[in-house]
């Protein structure tokens, strides 16, 4: 034991001798800016994310590998040479060395410290797993010089959300929402407060042709504004599928959301598109938005020729069962005309991408509404919320194949995520007034059928759904309102309805208007179990159970509601021409 502490003392000095430590300060300094540079460079390079784990654990190797060269060889003014053993040392060493190796000693033990925290020890950007649940991709900006290249750098910004959409961990908010914000004069915290985010990702388009160049950065408001991460990315377009799976990987990284084994493999997965194929797809993206018979016309002749140059991918198929399913519920193609155009794209892109959640999503709305398939709805929504958990309009959707069984619970469960997730889209509020009516919450409903019409002034949908909300409400002034937006009658019939209101009550002034419908009717298709909802709320019940027949002969798609809290069929449940198409439906017998 006595010689144990001049061994020590007999290495460290031959530690110091060999200048072991002053070579492993130098390398440690080195490493470290090397692995600094990495972080920087090795993303705009296009590396995979792991390249900067595997230059860490080839520094830290490099460092055992120092040591041992330090220990065996020394740098001579005649070069490298082996080591002498100490006996052999002639000239003792000089009395400068030994502040020089304290100086080499302490700046090698910090340097290697802050390699190791600032490297391997997340605390940098005290970002923490669970600080950052939520986000929205604000529009992208076109720095391209060419506002022709809009729809291409609208449709990259669509796409992105689509992608981080299959991350579960986190919130991210819809397009619809997210395309309000395009030229707003608002700060990246009073975006992040009006929609409730944890974080905001900017992305500036930088260059756009065979090549797609672009920076991206993630952005935090709490508790003061900063940046997270920024990348800039230089990609082939033909490999844009890949940059988008790349992105949301570092996203999440970034952000330290961890990533589930199956949106791993999902991400990791390998896509070459066609150039042409996908700038004809985006540009039927583009005219499907529009929802006007003639851009839709035109989405359709774009489809077609992404899929005439690259056959082998399952967007544009899916894009054409989309604009089919459109087209056919805004009566612009006969349900013969359509059906088979969609089922046969459907059936081609599910064989094409069965990951692919728009599919599901479009299979799931043939399934409850054009089949009255229940259990195939469900099944294809569950799919594409899984493929996508941030899919607001299939969570919407979802909600209304929920009432239709009634499940009221499950159904405003899924409509509040809906809402969370496109807080700005009319349509999703519009939808989610009928889920909240369902469930006898007629109030709740007409806060949110006013929020849709306060967000698009001119939705048909809204004003709809805001005649029967404020029927049920009582709110005399909505009624007209809704009525007046959504019919075409002559100002003398509004002026008598509206009179009728003041005089004698909502429910006289309802069966005024279906009076003029019944006119109307003469010329003009009517939904037979809109009307139906009319009848019954007047209490016709024999009308109402007439139209209700007639809306199952003629297929109306509205048919699946009929069980619904917020049809108030209840007067009809007793009656058994009502229970016999109940139970041809296989929907659940209200009690």
């Amino acid at each position: 034991m006595t010689d144990h502490p001049g061994k020590l003392s007999r290495f460290w000095k031959e530690l110091r001798r060999r200048n072991v430590l002053r070579s492993l300060a130098v390398y440690a300094g080195t490493a470290f800016v090397i692995l600094e540079a990495a972080t920087i460079i090795f993303p705009r390079w296009n590396l995979p994310d792991w390249s900067i784990d595997l230059l860490l654990y080839l520094l830290i190797l490099g460092s055992f590998i120092t040591v041992i060269l330090a220990w065996i060889f020394d740098i001579t003014p005649q070069g490298v040479q082996k080591t002498k053993p100490l006996e052999e040392e002639i000239q003792p060493a000089k009395q400068g060395d030994s502040r020089i190796w304290k100086a080499a000693t302490y700046v090698s033990v910090v340097i290697i410290v802050a390699l190791v925290i600032y490297n391997i020890a997340p605390i940098r950007d005290a970002i923490k797993e669970g600080d950052i649940q939520s986000l929205v991709v604000l529009p992208f900006d076109n720095f391209t010089g060419d506002e022709q290249l809009e729809y291409f750098v609208s449709g990259m910004h669509a796409s992105l959300i689509g992608d981080m959409g299959r991350v579960g961990g986190l919130r991210v908010t819809s397009k619809t929402t997210s395309n309000k914000y395009k030229g707003a004069n608002l700060s990246i915290p009073e975006i992040a407060e009006e929609l409730a985010v944890d974080a905001v990702v900017e992305t500036q388009v930088m260059c756009l042709g065979d090549t797609i160049c672009m920076q991206l950065r993630v952005v935090t408001p709490y508790p003061e504004e900063r940046e997270i991460w920024s990348a800039d990315y230089r990609q082939e377009k033909s490999q844009i599928l890949n940059l988008y799976n790349r992105v949301t990987r570092q996203i999440a990284q970034e952000v330290k959301v961890k990533l589930t084994p199956g949106e791993e493999r999902v991400l990791n997965q390998s896509r070459i598109v066609n150039k042409e194929a996908y700038d004809d797809y985006l540009m039927g993206l583009f005219y499907w938005d529009k929802l006007g018979q003639e851009s839709l016309e035109k989405a359709l002749e774009y489809f077609d020729s992404a899929i005439e140059k690259d056959p082998q991918w399952a967007p544009p198929y899916s894009g054409i069962a989309n604009v089919w399913t459109g087209m056919a519920q805004m009566g612009f193609a006969a349900p013969e005309i359509a059906g088979p155009m969609i089922f046969e794209n459907l059936s081609k892109a599910l064989e094409l991408d069965p990951e692919f959640a728009a599919s599901h999503y479009t299979q799931a709305l043939v399934g409850t509404w054009v089949e009255w398939n229940w259990e195939k709805g469900e099944q294809e929504f569950q799919r594409a919320l899984e493929l996508n958990p941030n899919d607001a309009m299939s969570r919407i959707y979802y909600a209304h194949l929920l009432i239709d069984l009634r499940r009221n619970d499950e159904a405003v469960r899924q409509g509040e995520v809906a809402i969370e997730l496109d807080p700005m889209n009319p349509l999703v509020h519009g939808l989610y007034a009928v889920v909240l009516a369902a469930a006898d919450r007629w109030e709740d409903a007409m806060d949110h059928v006013e929020k849709a019409i306060s967000l698009d002034p001119a939705s048909f949908f809204a004003h709809h759904v805001m005649e029967m909300v404020s029927f049920e409400t009582g709110n005399g002034d909505a009624f007209m309102k809704a009525i007046r937006f959504v019919f075409p009658f002559q100002e003398e019939q509004f002026q008598s309805i509206e009179n009728t209101l003041k005089e004698k009550g909502i429910t006289e002034a309802m069966k005024e208007q279906i009076s003029y419908l019944e006119i109307l009717e003469e010329s003009h298709i009517l939904v037979p179990i809109h009307m139906a909802n009319r009848y019954i709320r007047t209490n016709q019940i024999e009308k109402a159970m007439e139209y209700i027949l007639k809306g199952v002969e003629v297929h109306d798609q509205n048919v699946p509601y009929i069980v619904s809290g917020f049809m108030k069929y209840d007067p009809l449940f007793g009656d058994p021409r009502f229970q016999a198409i109940v139970e041809q439906l296989k929907l659940p017998m209200p009690q």
